[in-house]
């Protein structure tokens, strides 16, 4: 019988590489590129960080025990804590990762609690740390299919910790390109800038967590040619956390309990993306990207 080791949780062991190379890229931005840096927005990110460190002290044992829960019931295969399984792991999470960030944008109820990593209109590592306070209470429901597959719940959590460190060094523009094979395969700070920006062409592109070959397989990749804008189409204009971390969710209900329409429309203030307003008017992702391909091919 595979001893099972206890879940290690590789994201607070992190805290201290991640306030030194915070620190690290303030004084490359000041000292080398010669830039400002926005030392309260990075203050309001780390504390966006703090807190969904502080939360997941309860989540991640909830997430744990909810997968216990399914696997101690059902799964299809008893997959072995071994190399090989790790791989298979390593894209299996990256392939529910994927599904998981792209209906974060296609669906408001998801987008709720993702918002607040698109909240800040710098990019820096100091982003990276910028971290929903609500979504790890349901977001975990993606990675439901690797444990009924037969992958040990403290695999799954690791190989998701393993994930978020990934791209925390992704956040960032000091790194501009990287060689073309890795562009090719992996996500880079250029392809996550793009996905950062507010820049109609850039909106809902590159959801990749490690590997961009599923935004190239899924027809969501964008590459970075026009410099980057990063915020929100409609910015939230404040540094306060509990405002960030709840703006949208007080926006969202807002929309379902005022608006004078049916029930069923009613719930597609949940269910639909972002913009969505049951009377026609509202603006999308997809339309904004619509009108931008009409007047670039009206320019050509």
């Amino acid at each position: 019988m595979n001893h099972i080791p206890e879940f290690p949780d590789l994201i607070a062991y992190a805290i201290p590489f991640f306030f030194v190379t915070v620190i690290l890229e303030v004084i490359l931005t000041v000292k080398v590129k010669l830039e400002d840096y926005e030392y309260k927005d990075a203050g309001t990110s780390i504390m966006m960080g703090l807190g969904n460190v502080f939360i997941g002290l309860f989540t991640k044992g909830v997430v744990l025990s909810v997968f216990y829960l399914i696997y101690n019931f059902y799964h299809l295969f008893d997959i072995p804590f071994i190399w090989w399984a790790w791989v298979l792991i390593l894209f299996a999470d990256d392939f529910c990762y994927y599904w998981f960030h792209r209906v974060s944008h296609e669906s408001r109820f998801f987008w709720a609690s993702h918002v607040v990593h698109h909240s800040s209109q710098q990019y820096n590592l100091s982003t990276a740390l910028r971290q929903t306070w609500s979504g790890s209470f349901y977001s975990f429901i993606f990675w439901i299919p690797l444990v009924l597959i037969g992958f040990h719940p403290v695999m799954i959590l690791v190989q998701m910790s393993i994930s978020l460190l990934y791209q925390y060094w992704i956040h960032t523009e000091l790194i501009v390109k990287l060689p073309k094979f890795i562009e090719a395969i992996l996500n880079t700070p250029s392809h996550h800038r793009v996905h950062h920006a507010s820049n109609p062409q850039y909106l809902d592109r590159n959801y990749a967590g490690i590997f961009i070959i599923w935004d190239r397989l899924f027809g969501s990749f964008e590459e970075e040619k026009e410099k980057p804008i990063y915020g929100l189409v409609k910015n939230i204009k404040t540094y306060h956390p509990v405002k960030i971390a709840f703006q949208e969710w007080y926006d969202m209900l807002k929309d379902f309990f005022s608006a004078k329409t049916s029930i069923s429309n009613k719930f597609k203030y949940l269910i639909k993306p972002p913009g969505w307003k049951h009377d026609g008017k509202g603006m999308l992702a997809s339309d904004l990207r619509k009108e931008w391909e009409k007047d670039k091919n009206k320019n050509k």
